[in-house]
């Protein structure tokens, strides 16, 4: 148990690093690539196109690599989804989050990254980001409802 927690510090701790590193935890470069018309006078800042797509390499290799096992190393078995439909959550829940990343610049990883750094702005989207998770689970627990389940509950199941 303690390998394991220690390990996924570690692969944490690689992962916020790889955020400042990349500039993904400042919104104001976030902000400059999401500025498409930038584009006509040549202030575009492209650079985070280059980190998502070396990020879509390293998640497919992984990915493949991976499920070419019987069982994860640390666990006793893969926790992969099994509904292929879409729904109102599917289309809804990305809209949200591209929504809040094009008005602040932040997504939830580079976020909690950039707590660290002890900006407001930091404080105030996770602040929010956790009201929202609060909120949903809480619509989801409603009764009229209860057909909906979140990614979390699937896993605990």
């Amino acid at each position: 148990m303690r390998m394991t927690v220690l390990l996924q510090f570690i692969i944490g701790l690689i992962f916020g690093l790889g955020l400042i590193v990349s500039g993904m935890s400042n919104p104001a470069k976030v902000l400059n690539f999401l500025e498409f018309a930038a584009i006509r006078t040549g202030t575009w800042d492209a650079s985070l196109a280059f980190v998502m797509a070396g990020a879509i390499v390293v998640t497919f290799v992984g990915f493949k690599l991976a499920l070419q096992r019987s069982r994860p190393i640390m666990a006793e078995k893969f926790h992969l989804p099994t509904r292929e439909d879409i729904d109102a959550r599917v289309i809804a829940g990305p809209a949200i989050f591209g929504i809040g990343w094009g008005l602040v610049g932040f997504c939830p990883g580079p976020a909690v990254t950039a707590l660290g750094f002890g900006t407001k702005a930091a404080v105030i989207f996770v602040a929010a980001m956790l009201a929202g998770m609060w909120l949903a689970r809480f619509i989801a627990s409603r009764p009229s409802m209860s057909g909906i389940v979140t990614p979390a509950d699937r896993i605990g199941a």
